[in-house]
């Protein structure tokens, strides 16, 4: 593996057995409905280069952790050259996205040639220029690296496009939801691609475009459809030696794109036709569970009742409507709200709200303060709400989380957080940033165990499980407004495919 700074050859160069593989990428999951962006401040902010990739992702269990397990194995020539990776939100403004494109496909060029390159992309990025922000780096890095096995391991929330395929030889997604096998399928792609790489095998991905949507409730790879369409895809992978890889992406309907929708893939050894009748054949059994893909969550009132009477806790209520994994602000105080009027006590719940936060920290810890939190970003999540409490906690915002977290984050970053008591027991996390709720660390670092919580609000749907599902009691999705609504008739697209399901009726699907 190669640590060297400047991303040069390791001294020598390499052996007869190795490859030379470049690994970079540019994971963002882009809520077009959201209003905020991803600027060129805020992902310099996120950027990693060289060994620093190397220390972020060792160990942990993302993609380029995968790439790196891979690289060990197969004795490669492994060379980080940039990568960021973003909480979900909306789309990058443009002078974001092309600088740093441009700067990956300079890196490529001033670094080559390559025997391979190993991508870590989501799948649902949008720059405000670029629907398919996703499909236009590998275009772009194809360009630059020429014929060369790519390869490219995404979200399980991807909306694969042709030309996302077109200019790729590997594309897998990951299979569960919450996302904890981000690492297993990076070490799939980089192994198929090092084989490729050293002229061993010939690999070849097809695409076929479900024209159906899945509802956000319908999405946890444990529950069903999801469970059995994942778990078709694995069987495809386990018991045919021609398929190296399967996928079924479940796409991610807020982010208003044409690829916007359900995938299949199907990744074969030097057989595209094989290929392409597999990812049909797999399309045709989601287009069959199609009346599975719609679900359903109770009223915010209906939910704060549910977990209220709750014998034994904690009980998790997911704010479906303000999914930071999503792209929503994590503002919103439609529960909270909801807590305070029925007059619930023991809640916990992280609001971004960075004025409040700043608030507490010039205030100081033990201080007395009255504050009105979250609720601006969007009209319908608020207004602000009052809270008169005591500053319990104040903390900087960066911290790491060793434990099982979405996607295999291991560190955060929440800018100035404070955490306050108010009412009757209730505690509330104030960030200045937006983070994944993932994780028990966030809370555990400031001093509150999540176990001795009556109530817990996660910010998501499926994401907060990944952390908090064996420790609570019951897991209610509630059904809250914002830009990640579970009711997918409330977002207005207009960039969509047309005919959808279930926003059209369509009688036949070949």
């Amino acid at each position: 593996m190669n640590t060297l700074p400047d991303g040069g050859r390791s001294p020598g160069g390499p052996t007869p057995a190795t490859a030379r593989l470049a690994v970079l990428g540019l994971s963002h999951e882009a809520n077009t409905f959201s209003p905020g962006r991803i600027d060129a401040d805020r992902l310099a902010a996120l950027t990693r280069r060289g060994p620093e990739i190397i220390r972020e992702h060792m160990g942990a269990n993302t993609i380029v952790a995968g790439y790196l397990d891979a690289a060990v194995r197969g004795r490669v020539d492994l060379v980080p050259l940039i990568f960021a990776t973003t909480t979900p939100s909306g789309p990058f403004t443009p002078d974001a996205y092309d600088a740093y494109v441009d700067e990956m496909c300079h890196l490529l060029e001033l670094h080559g040639p390559w025997d391979g390159v190993l991508l870590a992309l989501h799948g649902a990025a949008v720059a405000a220029h670029v629907d398919d922000a996703d499909g236009e780096i590998l275009r772009r890095v194809r360009d630059q690296v020429g014929n060369v096995p790519v390869g490219v391991t995404l979200d399980l929330h991807a909306n694969v496009s042709p030309r996302m395929v077109a200019h790729s030889d590997v594309l897998i997604t990951f299979r569960t939801n919450p996302h904890v096998d981000a690492r297993d399928r990076g070490r799939d792609v980089a192994e198929f691609v090092i084989r490729a790489a050293r002229g061993e095998s010939r690999p070849t991905t097809a695409l076929t475009q479900v024209p159906a949507a899945i509802d956000i409730l319908r999405q946890h790879t444990t529950e069903e459809p999801m469970a059995s369409l994942t778990a078709q895809a694995a069987q495809l992978v386990d018991t045919d030696p021609r398929v190296l890889g399967a996928s079924v992406a479940e796409g991610f309907p807020y982010a208003d794109v044409e690829e916007m929708g359900l995938s299949v893939t199907v990744v074969t050894e030097d057989d595209l036709a094989l290929a392409k009748q597999l990812a049909d054949d797999l399309a045709r059994e989601v287009w069959s569970r199609r009346a599975e893909l719609v679900g359903a969550a109770p009223s915010p009132a209906e939910a704060v009742r549910a977990a209220d009477d709750a014998r034994v806790g904690p009980v998790l209520l997911l704010d479906v409507g303000d999914n930071v994994g999503g792209g929503s602000p994590g503002d919103s105080v439609v529960l909270l709200r909801e807590i305070q009027d029925q007059g619930v006590a023991g809640a916990l719940s992280i609001v971004q709200d960075p004025d409040a936060a700043g608030a507490c920290h010039a205030a100081g810890l033990g201080a007395h303060i009255v504050l009105d939190i979250g609720g601006r970003a969007i009209a319908e999540t608020g207004p602000p709400l009052r809270v008169a409490g005591v500053v319990r906690a104040l903390h900087d915002g960066p911290f790491e989380d060793p434990g099982r977290t979405h996607a295999g984050q291991r560190a955060f970053d929440t800018g100035p957080t404070a955490l306050v008591a108010y009412d009757d027991d209730c505690l509330v996390i104030l960030t200045s940033r937006p983070e994944i709720p993932s994780g028990l660390a966030q809370p555990r670092v400031l001093g509150v165990e999540p176990t001795e919580r009556r109530i817990i609000i996660g910010k998501g749907v499926q994401s907060p499980l990944a952390g908090y599902a064996d420790i609570v009691t019951e897991v209610i999705r509630v059904d809250t407004p914002g830009v990640t609504a579970a009711n997918l008739h409330h977002l207005k697209h207009q960039n969509r495919r047309v005919p959808l399901f279930p926003y059209e009726t369509i009688e036949e699907y070949a």
